[in-house]
């Protein structure tokens, strides 16, 4: 007889699939090494050969499609047809907590001839195997949907006693607190910037949004270089900036946060106020840096501000302002920038109030900051008046939005909801300030006092926001300019004029327009 021939036994291959439900998990934890190491033995133990591991450190929702170490995965498996290969997990629940998809992985996988097995679970192909299954699966997706529902909950409740729990907004981070929790801070040197941008829009030294764009890509401190207009907008109307709370989309509605505002709630109100009257112009390309007069100057024979324009010679191009009013005798003609900017400087160089005059200014304002300490108390009453009448029209708002089955009602209802309780938050900040000095006397008012002393320091040492908004406080009116005789005296404002200005230069006496006074020119 002959010897009986040995059974050649194939040899199998495993591939180990590793999964934590985040980036959190895998970095912090020891969840994937873990696995990794039990997945390592089973194979051993059954004499699987271990070829790859994937892991994975998202959930990816219900859909195995979303991990990418599962796409990996399915990948290598199409990139080895015809090798037998063993699938092996550490637990069902890695597998795919959704039960429709957990039905579609395990056809995945049969349509590449790959065996599943499971460290906790024996998978079986009978009816009564399929169906525990299955059955199994239905309890993975009910765990998952009753944690996410469970999440949401404390997320939504966190948010309603005021503090956000969603990725930290620019210009903030979080950091720990024994009260708290997880709060808030002011992340710096952006939240600097960000103040700076948000209150240069409320008073006025930023006119339009393009104008805070500009100066959010020309501070190296902001962390984006390139800044998109609904990055802008999202700055400028976030309640959060202002120490403020509010998500529609939980039905959330605003309320004071326990985070401290980069800005106050008054300051975002002026803001939304601002956006609410000011055209929202695109960044006009010819303003910008080269000629920072533009606007700020007319033509003094037909008083229509100059162009501006660059005109290219031989061998280099040349900045011009010009005038191009069709019926004026001045048609055509150019003034070259560096006269007509130069002749500018020259005359702001002499916007200097006397000493008298100034030491006059600071006496007055030191009255008149003592006078505003005074009526403290008067104006604490009369806040807290606004507040209870504020408070009756949101209650009475609130009503009329219960009892209206009208959408459209509903949503206008809503939103003078909302300005009402940003208006309340407002005067509780306010009254919460009142007479509580942000900063001592000589503090607030040196950099006034500074610029009144000499707007020319500021000018020759500023950007080219702060050199626009100058103007603006200097000025009262377009400057006018002569193409053959120079500038005419200005219009100074209110400020400099009260100073005694020592105009010391020989202009033209501009006419008075009548008993009002002007206005500060851009406002």
């Amino acid at each position: 007889m002959h010897a009986a021939t040995p059974k050649i036994t194939e040899e199998k291959y495993a591939l180990l699939y590793c999964r934590v439900s985040g980036t959190k998990q895998a970095k912090q934890g020891h969840g994937l090494e873990s696995q990794e190491t039990r997945c390592r033995e089973y194979a051993e133990a059954k004499g699987y050969q271990v070829e790859a591991v994937f892991p994975d450190d998202a959930s990816g929702g219900g859909d195995f499609m979303n991990r990418p170490g599962m796409v990996a995965l399915l990948s290598y498996l199409d990139a080895q047809k015809g090798k037998p290969y063993v699938i092996i997990f550490d637990d069902l629940k890695r597998f795919a907590r959704d039960t429709e998809f957990h039905i579609k992985l395990r056809k995945a996988f049969a349509s590449r001839s790959a065996e599943v097995e499971c460290l906790n679970f024996r998978f079986e192909n009978s009816p009564e195997g399929k169906f525990i299954e299955t059955i199994i699966a239905a309890q993975g997706e009910l765990e998952r949907e009753q944690n996410g529902r469970q999440t949401l909950q404390k997320m939504k409740a966190r948010l309603q006693r005021g503090y956000w729990v969603f990725r930290e907004p620019t210009g903030y981070k979080y950091q720990k607190s024994g009260e708290h929790g997880k709060l808030l801070v002011r992340d710096e040197p952006a939240a600097s910037v960000i103040e700076e941008a948000l209150t240069g829009f409320a008073q006025g030294r930023f006119s339009i949004q393009a104008e805070v764009q500009r100066f959010l890509e020309d501070d190296p401190r902001y962390p984006a270089r390139h800044v998109h207009p609904q990055r802008v907008t999202d700055l400028l109307t976030r309640p959060i900036y202002a120490g403020l709370i509010e998500h529609e989309d939980w039905d959330v509605s605003l309320r004071k946060g326990h985070h401290k505002g980069l800005i106050s709630a008054e300051t975002f109100k002026r803001i939304q106020e601002r956006r609410a009257g000011v055209k929202k112009l695109p960044m006009r390309t010819d303003i910008n840096r080269d000629f920072v007069l533009r606007g700020a100057v007319c033509c003094g024979d037909c008083g229509v501000p100059y162009r501006s324009a660059w005109s290219r010679g031989k061998r280099k191009k040349y900045a011009y302002y010009v005038c191009q009013t069709k019926s004026c005798e001045s048609y055509g003609k150019s003034i070259p920038r560096d006269k007509l900017e130069g002749e500018f400087e020259d005359l702001l160089q002499h916007i200097t109030p006397t000493e008298t005059a100034f030491s006059l200014a600071r006496k007055m304002f030191r009255k008149a900051w003592n006078q505003q300490l005074e009526k403290s108390q008067e104006m604490k009453a009369h806040i807290k008046k606004e507040i209870v009448a504020t408070t009756r029209k949101s209650e009475a708002i609130l009503d009329k939005i219960v009892a209206t089955t009208n959408e459209r009602i509903a949503a206008s209802l809503e939103k003078r909801f909302s300005e009402l309780e940003l208006t309340k938050v407002a005067l509780e900040e306010k009254l919460a300030n009142q007479g509580k000095p942000v900063r001592p006397f000589e503090e607030a008012l040196e950099h006034t006092l500074l610029f009144l002393a000499s707007p020319w320091d500021a000018w020759k040492k500023g950007s080219f926001e702060l050199r626009r908004t100058i103007l603006k406080l200097v000025l009262t009116s377009p400057l006018h300019y002569y193409r053959n005789k120079g500038p005419r005296t200005p219009e100074i404002a209110f400020p400099f004029n009260m100073l005694n200005v020592d105009s010391r230069k020989d202009f033209e006496m501009v006419p008075r327009r009548g008993l009002e006074p002007p206005r500060p020119y851009g406002h």
